[in-house]
């Protein structure tokens, strides 16, 4: 199963927890792995929120007052003596250890050292934990996300205000797509940076699945602009459209007429699947060639080398083309003491199409001293008869309507 966090209202620990509740995670997980942590007592609360009547899950994490500031070393202590599952602990100590180091280049501090105001209290840790405990339970094989909305404008923290984006947000988020998205407000917190950054595989649009389960949960705030919400859509990977062939065209009247059948082998030795020519006549009435060449989407950066070497062309036109194509399969037949490999069209099981391959007759030919026409003839004769061609019945064509009635 693979995942894809819809973050065009930011991030927060809180918003990331519902959204995971909301799509199917038993709230009995996160509360578990909070209740493992050794400190004050903290419970989980969830509540059917609207935003924008979107319909969600709004997590709230009721503790004991506590004015308790803790550094990433009492953080990394706590966790290490907690009755956590080490897949759990583990993830919380790399959040935490992020959160440590971004938040020391900030302060230009230790991270050793780093107190953790808005990221070390009760919520927090339940939020961090609660998190990576769903994840673990969700057993994702990749968990994708969209670009982040980051907010703008400034807020109030424990050291003052600061302006938004916070320093430490981008800090995290260092390499990540972002966007400052419609709110002046902070939109993506520390701890939901943190989260996206340890856990988040790949950035990008949502991808191919197929939606089994889809996860909303709420933040605080519910601003005018837009749904203060992350959506959490679970699927399977969906098989990605096969790529399609590629014909690539140039129009050449500057080449030396006799280059040219060693251009077209060229190009088949490259990987192209065909190639032609086609006379045109172009601008001030010069005789010249479209070259066309038909390869598979694998195949086109070294056809497209092989082109410009051979070739005096300067560009290329790149024409994406749907193609039918029958099922193909090889026989051989014997013929007049010899062997001539046979090329079979097959639809529905039959053949329809069957060529011999006429370097084999020519070659035969040339060995028996006779004329390739006999060989060729002689040839098809063997192979048609080992291979009944399927007849076809066009489909018939509706009856013309009458010209009066």
């Amino acid at each position: 199963m693979i995942a894809w966090l819809d973050l065009a209202a930011g991030a927060s620990g809180d918003m990331l927890l519902g959204a995971m509740v909301d799509a199917g995670v038993p709230l009995d997980v996160p509360a578990e792995a909070v209740a493992a942590l050794p400190v004050e007592h903290v419970v989980l609360e969830t509540e059917q929120v609207t935003r924008h009547g979107l319909g969600a899950i709004r997590v709230h994490v009721r503790t004991s007052p506590s004015d308790t500031t803790r550094t990433w070393a009492d953080v990394r202590s706590l966790l290490a003596a907690s009755a956590l599952p080490a897949p759990v602990r583990d993830g919380a100590l790399a959040v935490f250890e992020r959160l440590a180091v971004a938040e020391g280049r900030v302060h230009r501090t230790d991270p050793e050292q780093v107190h953790f105001h808005e990221v070390g209290a009760l919520d927090a840790l339940a939020d961090v934990v609660g998190v990576i405990a769903c994840l673990e339970y969700l057993e994702l094989d990749r968990l994708t996300a969209s670009p982040v909305a980051l907010g703008s404008g400034s807020a109030r923290g424990a050291h003052g205000v600061v302006p938004v984006p916070g320093p430490a947000v981008l800090e995290l988020l260092a390499g990540v797509p972002v966007h400052a998205g419609a709110v002046a407000a902070e939109m993506c917190t520390p701890t939901g940076a943190a989260l996206l950054a340890a856990r988040v595989d790949e950035w990008t649009t949502l991808p191919a699945l197929r939606p089994e389960r889809v996860g909303t949960g709420a933040g605080r705030r519910d601003p005018a602009e837009l749904p203060n919400v992350v959506r959490l859509v679970l699927g399977e990977p969906a098989e990605p459209a096969p790529a399609r062939p590629v014909v690539l065209e140039a129009n050449v009247d500057d080449l030396d007429p006799r280059l040219w059948p060693g251009v077209l082998d060229a190009l088949l030795a490259a990987g192209a699947s065909d190639a032609w020519l086609t006379p045109i006549l172009m601008k001030k009435g010069r005789p010249a060639h479209t070259l066309s060449v038909l390869c598979r989407p694998g195949a086109v950066a070294a056809v497209q080398a092989a082109v410009f070497a051979t070739t005096s062309t300067i560009g290329l036109r790149v024409v994406h083309v749907g193609k039918v194509e029958l099922e193909r399969a090889q026989a051989a037949v014997d013929v007049l003491g010899g062997q001539v490999r046979v090329k079979l069209a097959v639809s529905g099981g039959r053949p329809v199409n069957v060529s011999v391959e006429f370097e084999d007759v020519a070659a035969l030919a040339r060995g028996l001293g006779l004329p390739v026409k006999e060989v060729l003839r002689a040839a098809t004769a063997a192979a048609e008869a080992a291979h009944p061609v399927a007849p076809t019945t066009p489909p018939s064509a509706p009856a013309a309507p009458p010209l009066w009635s």
